[in-house]
């Protein structure tokens, strides 16, 4: 296992790749001018937001609490990450205001003590500090002061509703509709400070990744790789991950989530690691497939399908910036593999690119979106989203009239995202030309894949005497024990076009990296071409 000494040099030392870890530089994270957006966002000009922490929950029959993780919501408009906190924000005063609990000599003991009043004043970007036991008189005394104002509570969901409401003359009235939408809208584009903490996470999760390659070839299961994982991320401060590891040796990674971890590599031939840690509540996402072996990809099934991933993802990347439709790469990427299966004779020869993508059957190895927002959610919120998923059982051809090569402005095609057989059973989800474009500043990943599940092939796909007739079906068996090829990278789009904020090592540098793994004592001599340092 992976033990840091606390100087990164030491932890690293020999390399001629270089990752900075260090304090992100930044102050207060930005509560106030996030309310602010939000506020804008909705065209507010009066009102009162109110936003409920999470507490501490017990698991049942037990006095033993789940993993604390605070709500997403509340995090945006207050940057606090501590149990049974509240806030609200005036928004004709543009006055933000943190409740926080009381402190309980008998906790102390236990628990430790939370902030004072002051402390958490001098921490966060909020205008006050009061207790958790003045809130419902603060409420009472802003319906009634001053008395002309608008009386109305912005509220996430209906069952957050302050409770007991405090006891008025005046009529008070409650939304629950329009906050959710407008921080949705505001959380897409990240501020300078969120960007900082999640390029902070990339980085870490970065290191984790490019350690588990140079040992791979020393471990003996999914279990190992797991455990690797989380002890580089906490050995530098990443005590949460953003989402269960995903480890999935052989077959396994035909399996999108899967999260078993516990099946040992021998007779294996590579593995699918999908992994990110948190930082400060903001996620990474990474997913690299890799082999187990100190040569590289030991068949030539294998490396044909990494390379076409490779290439679904680097074309699509290379298209980034403003302006662009998400969706259109999304096609793009269908269009890339679906050519790639016919090269390799998974597709019949007699089958056009075409005919792949209007029936829609490219899904059956590619099954998922190119990627999601992220932020401080793994896949993130947005206020369209960015694919344009639709439920309907309407069926469509996949992908009309998209342009080919690298000129991607086709506006008036729908695709389908089911099998695309002209069969209802298969149909699951439309994406429409309402999905909206890329902008500055938003975070999203790329994260294309081909998967050779046996349950969709063979129990739900080829069953169907249309997708059967175009498969060659000698040729698919031969590529099943690939199970299935991922890379995912995180990017920021910036003015004039993108940013690739991972740091993970893939393609070429990756077998470099596990080659010389195997090499290695994995002592305090170690070769592992990753060197930080910390400042």
């Amino acid at each position: 296992m992976f033990t840091s000494t606390g100087d990164p040099e030491r932890d690293h030392p020999n390399h001629d790749y270089e990752i900075r870890i260090r304090g992100t530089g930044l102050s207060k994270y930005p509560a106030k001018q996030h309310a602010q957006s939000v506020v804008r966002h909705a065209k507010l000009v009066e009102g009162l937001i109110y936003l409920l922490g999470q507490k501490e929950v017990y698991f049942e029959d037990s006095d033993m609490t789940y993993p604390f993780r605070q709500r997403r919501y509340f995090y945006y408009l207050s940057g606090v990450n501590e149990p049974g906190c509240y806030l609200t924000y005036d928004i004709e005063r543009d006055y933000l205001t943190l409740y926080i609990p009381p402190i309980i000599p008998q906790a102390v003991v236990w628990v430790g003590r939370g902030p004072t009043l002051d402390e958490a004043k001098d921490k966060y970007d909020v205008d006050a500090v009061r207790l958790t036991t003045s809130l419902s008189d603060d409420i009472c005394h802003w319906i009634n002061h001053p008395p002309n104002h608008q009386r109305k509570v912005y509220v996430l969901h209906k069952d957050q509703i302050p409770h007991p409401l405090p006891l008025s003359d005046l009529p008070l009235e409650v939304d629950s509709w329009t906050l959710i939408n407008a921080i949705d809208n505001s959380r897409v584009i990240k501020s300078p400070h969120e960007i900082s903490l999640i390029r902070h996470a990339i980085k870490i999760s970065s290191i984790a990744h490019r350690s588990v390659l140079h040992r791979i070839t020393t471990l003996k299961s999914e279990a190992e790789i797991n455990a690797l994982f989380l002890d580089v991320c906490i050995s530098y401060g990443a005590k949460s991950q953003a989402y269960a590891p995903i480890v999935a040796s052989g077959t396994n990674a035909s399996i999108l989530h899967y999260i078993k971890n516990d099946e040992v590599l021998k007779g294996r031939e590579l593995v699918c690691m999908d992994a990110g840690c948190e930082w400060e509540c903001y996620s990474s996402d990474i997913t690299r497939t890799f082999p187990i072996h100190e040569n590289g990809w030991v068949s030539r099934e294998t490396q044909d399908i990494y390379q076409i991933v490779e290439e679904m993802q680097e074309r699509c990347i290379e298209q980034l910036k403003p302006g662009i439709r998400y969706l259109d790469l999304h096609a793009l990427a269908h269009r890339i593999a679906a050519k790639g299966l016919i090269r390799l004779g998974i597709f019949k020869s007699w089958v056009d690119v075409d005919v792949v993508i209007d029936t829609g059957v490219s899904k059956a190895f590619f099954p998922h979106g190119l990627g999601h927002h992220m932020g401080l959610e793994v896949h993130d919120v947005s206020g369209e989203p960015l694919l344009g998923f639709e439920q309907d059982s309407r069926q469509h051809s996949l992908f009309k009239q998209v342009e080919k090569n690298e000129h991607l402005n086709a506006r008036d095609y729908v695709c389908d995202l089911g099998c695309g057989i002209h069969n209802d059973k298969h149909s699951t989800l439309l994406c429409t030309v309402d999905a909206g474009l890329l902008k500055e500043n938003m975070v999203l990943t790329v994260e294309p894949g081909i998967y050779f599940s046996p349950y969709a092939l063979y129990e739900i796909y080829l069953p169907d005497p249309a997708f059967a007739e175009m498969v060659d079906r000698e040729i698919l068996d031969r590529y099943m024990h690939v199970g299935g090829v991922r890379i995912e990278d995180d990017i920021l789009i910036t003015a004039k076009g993108h940013e690739n904020l991972t740091l993970a090592p893939k393609g070429r540098e990756m077998l470099d990296i596990i080659r010389d793994g195997a090499k290695c004592k994995h002592g305090d001599d170690c070769c592992l071409r990753s060197r930080t340092s910390q400042r």
